[in-house]
């Protein structure tokens, strides 16, 4: 909450603060640039790093190959692999105990992915510290 006075009066007004997230993708890849705008549209502030070197950062942070995309992010100290809808990216409310969120694959309708009406029905799966997998969400 952030105080400010005013011709002698004091107000209160609430200042959001932009949820801030990494997003590491190849120069190659267009649907990243796409799901990068779903994020700001949604109050992400992006750090946007073209690398050649997202599948070792992949691997650095536990994302396994059946749960792999196109970009890699980092968000609160965990990855978010894929199209994960930036609501999904919002509700967590602790990351403790989670390694990461993930589309495996690139889902026609998720975030960054779509085209005219078509939407395929996908999952965000969890990965828990442990390595654990379960469904988050089902879109």
């Amino acid at each position: 909450m952030k105080k400010l006075f005013a011709g002698g009066l004091l107000l209160l007004s609430s200042v959001a603060q932009a949820a801030e997230i990494d997003v590491y993708r190849d120069p190659s890849c267009g649907c990243c640039h796409a799901w990068i705008e779903h994020l700001e549209e949604n109050g992400f502030e992006v750090t946007d790093h073209v690398t050649s070197q997202v599948v070792a950062l992949k691997q650095e942070l536990g994302v396994s190959p059946a749960l792999r995309s196109c970009h890699t992010a980092v968000y609160k100290g965990i990855f978010i692999e894929g199209h994960v809808p930036a609501s999904d990216i919002l509700a967590l409310d602790d990351t403790s105990d989670l390694r990461g969120l993930a589309v495996p694959g690139m889902p026609v309708g998720s975030p960054g992915m779509e085209m005219g009406d078509r939407h395929d029905a996908y999952h965000v799966i969890a990965v828990g510290a442990d390595g654990s997998q379960r469904v988050y969400s089902e879109h």
